[in-house]
């Protein structure tokens, strides 16, 4: 059973994640308390041996130690029992050779799939394939859904973690498929001119080649 400190209620972008203490296969843990200081995905699957999940499991693995590399851990979900995840992580080091080592949350009552909106009425009883994005002060930053029926790009969701903590570290917006957006490459984007001083700096600032702009709402700049 979920041990929450709040109310079940559908979560929003920007909001700090519920404190909710959960079983796992590496034990017991309590979200987001045990992960402060750093970023985590929590990402629900619809189910134990299914293979659309089989292969999004092995490849989080095949990923983690990139996704270590910014500070952000993984923990997968789904409503099965934790015996069920066990004997599936057995399986799949048995027939692929990869070992799953990041935490799979075992919600059998779907209490914490629920209140994360995993599960969706017209999609069954199961858990649609969710992906939660959590930064170190335990803020919700991104939410991703994707039906049963289609794997996740587990690359992108590197790509977004990346991104936001670029966003967050430089006070800046990163552009369609950041870092190698068409128009723009690498170059990252400046929050717009919110007074006329500071839309008459953005002109400054560009004739001084320290920004590019198209306009004083539109500059961009290299981070290095």
């Amino acid at each position: 059973m979920i041990e929450n400190k709040g109310d079940l209620k559908p979560l929003t972008i920007g909001e700090p994640f519920p404190e909710v203490t959960i079983h796992t296969t590496l034990g017991q843990k309590t979200i987001p308390v045990d992960y402060k200081g750093r970023w985590f995905i929590l990402f629900s699957h619809p189910g134990d041996f299914t293979p659309v999940c089989t292969t999004e499991f092995i490849a989080f693995e095949q990923w983690k130690d990139s996704f270590h590399k910014m500070n952000t851990d993984l923990i997968g979900l789904s409503i099965d029992q934790v015996f069920s995840h066990i004997k599936w992580i057995e399986w799949i080091k048995e027939k692929t050779g990869v070992q799953i080592t990041f935490p799979i949350i075992a919600d059998p009552l779907g209490e914490l799939a629920k209140m994360l909106g995993m599960i969706h009425p017209y999609k069954g009883t199961r858990t649609v394939r969710g992906v939660f994005i959590i930064d170190d002060k335990g803020i919700i930053r991104q939410m991703l859904y994707y039906p049963q029926e289609v794997g996740r790009n587990i690359a992108e969701i590197w790509r977004s973690v990346h991104a936001l903590q670029t966003a967050s570290l430089y006070h800046v917006a990163t552009p369609e498929n950041w870092p190698n957006n068409s128009f723009i490459g690498s170059n990252v984007i400046l929050p717009p001119a919110d007074t006329i001083d500071k839309a008459k700096k953005r002109y400054e600032q560009q004739k001084q080649g320290q920004i590019q702009c198209l306009d004083w709402w539109f500059c961009y700049k290299k981070l290095f």
